[in-house]
């Protein structure tokens, strides 16, 4: 009876080990609702009154957004594809808009990217991630929650 205990023991280990690893082999969606229509539809409001001056009406960023300008800061960067903020997994996004870019890559990087904190609440400003992130192509959605896969396997 003894080895039978066991043995029933060793299966639910070995499955309870694969069920594990096909959860960590899924891609992880993130802290962004992009398919909440609703969250979406506010984000893509506060984006409107808070990002778009400096990111532009279409996600497109500033011209040259790669180039730092005379006094060394980077123009603002597009969050639509062809920019970067898809490389980034959600917790460091979060907190570069929660606390502004210098905060958060420190040094000498200089950025006008001011923290919105003290503006937006943690709430708002996933909503506004929300809006940016459901206009990625699906291609880019999938690597962008690897991104945030691989991040929360080192938390």
């Amino acid at each position: 009876m003894k080895r039978i205990a066991i043995g029933v023991g060793a299966a639910a280990l070995l499955a309870g080990g694969w069920a594990l690893a096909q959860m960590a082999a899924e891609p992880v969606p993130g802290l962004f609702p992009y398919t909440d229509a609703t969250r979406v539809a506010n984000g893509k409001r506060l984006y409107g009154e808070n990002c778009a001056a400096c990111h532009g009406a279409q996600l497109e960023g500033q011209s040259d957004w790669k180039e730092r300008d005379a006094d060394g800061f980077l123009p603002a960067p597009p969050h639509d594809p062809t920019g970067h903020t898809w490389h980034h997994p959600d917790q460091q996004l979060l907190a570069i808009v929660t606390h502004g870019t210098e905060a958060i890559v420190g040094g000498d990087y200089r950025s006008n990217m001011m923290g919105f904190g003290e503006i937006l609440d943690e709430a708002e400003i996933v909503d506004v991630m929300a809006y940016i992130k459901s206009t990625w192509p699906e291609e880019v959605i999938e690597i962008h929650n690897e991104i945030n896969a691989r991040s929360s396997a080192y938390r």
